[in-house]
């Protein structure tokens, strides 16, 4: 399949079965992460495993986003690697660089027969005091995964519906 059609295929899943995700394809999603491109290839990304009863039970009372996914995935820049601008100041990458490597491993993910969802519902203050991260760890975004329960299906409204091109790419 090419990388367009794969691409629309993917969804974003929010109702996962209990099913453990095995470890060799856990590790095979972490990988797709560590490859993901980041600026000047800092990769501040620090990545979370979120699978303990415990870990479970405080995200899912911090966020309804968690969509009861048998794992979570907390990922979140670390400032200290993130690289800083000299141009624009307070310009940091490390949002960004997450991000990224979010959506490799959302992609790696589905590859592998995986479902997510890519959530920022919550308050990145209460995850990082609940979670005691260090300072310098700043939650970015939730990557809710499992594998799809037999009702997962795609938000038909939201799944198929993009805005023209022509609204969002200009020649200069």
């Amino acid at each position: 399949m090419d990388f367009l059609e794969f691409a629309k295929e993917r969804y974003s899943v929010r109702s996962f079965s209990q099913q453990p995700i095995e470890e060799e394809k856990m590790q095979k999603i972490l990988q797709a992460g560590q490859v993901a491109p980041t600026a000047l290839n800092f990769q501040p990304q620090k990545i979370y495993i979120l699978k303990s009863e415990d870990s479970l039970e405080k995200i899912r009372f911090l966020t309804k986003y968690a969509y009861n996914a048998p794992v979570v995935l907390l990922v979140c820049a670390d400032e200290r690697k993130a690289w800083h601008s000299r141009q624009d100041f307070g310009f940091s990458s490390g949002q960004m660089d997450a991000s990224i490597v979010c959506t490799h491993m959302m992609l790696e993910a589905w590859e592998l027969g995986i479902g997510s969802v890519w959530v920022r519902g919550f308050r990145a203050d209460e995850v990082a005091k609940m979670f005691r991260l260090p300072d310098e760890i700043k939650p970015v975004c939730l990557l809710p995964m499992g594998y799809p329960s037999e009702k997962a299906r795609p938000n038909e409204e939201l799944h198929n519906t993009y805005r023209p091109l022509e609204e969002m790419v200009e020649e200069l």
